[in-house]
């Protein structure tokens, strides 16, 4: 009789920690401003917090796409090495107009490291997720033949009332053809867009075209 009192008030204890809270992760996952999906595999955001961090551990990331030219604080270049994540760099300064060839350079460069699908899950992101970030986005969607209004749309709706016209008109003169000349000596084998994984093999023959979805 004894025995069974004190496994009852053994049982009780118990669920008094586990209505505290006892037993529980209760750890809040927040994510990076602006923090949104492009496609399968694919993040955008503003520039991760400390606190943003546990949320990004859930992406499993391999790599991040990084559009400021400030250095990269401590505290999320540890993150980034404790979990092998690879960081590429493509400084663009926010302060001031580059010019429509160096831009055009950047984030054609940015655009490859995002083609190739071993890089991801990838989250890309600037300072707000808005201007630069909007620019990189809006070029690829130009390459998965996204019409222009569709483009800008996507563009207007991550900015806010912030949007910049000189950023409207860099999509719009943003030319994905030397892009897409470099992408026909690629080989994609596809197993689908989007939901379904697909894999870069690099070769000089069987030259195959990619195919990109239109919107």
């Amino acid at each position: 009789m004894g025995r069974l009192i004190v496994e009852k008030e053994k049982s009780r204890e118990e669920e008094r920690e586990q209505g505290e809270g006892g037993g529980r992760d209760d750890t809040v996952l927040v994510p990076p401003i602006n923090f949104s999906m492009v496609e399968e595999g694919i993040f955008r955001s503003g520039f991760p917090q400390p606190s943003n961090l546990p949320f990004l551990h859930t992406l499993n990331l391999r790599s991040v796409i990084y559009l400021c030219t400030e250095p990269y604080p401590r505290e999320n270049l540890e993150f980034l090495q404790t979990h092998k994540i690879q960081l590429f760099q493509f400084g663009i300064d926010g302060t001031k107009e580059p010019s429509v060839t160096i831009l055009s350079n950047v984030i054609t460069e940015a655009l490859k490291v995002i083609l190739d699908v071993r890089n991801h899950p990838v989250l890309i992101h600037c300072k707000r997720g808005k201007h630069r970030t909007g620019c990189l986005v809006g070029c690829l969607r130009k390459l998965q033949n996204w019409r222009l209004c569709s483009v800008s749309e996507e563009y207007r709706h991550f900015a806010g009332s912030k949007w910049r016209a000189i950023d409207l008109r860099f999509l719009e003169t943003y030319d994905v053809l030397p892009l897409r000349h470099c992408l026909y000596s690629i080989i994609y084998r596809y197993q689908g867009y989007g939901s379904k994984k697909r894999r870069l093999i690099y070769n000089d023959e069987n030259v195959q075209k990619p195919r990109i979805p239109s919107v």
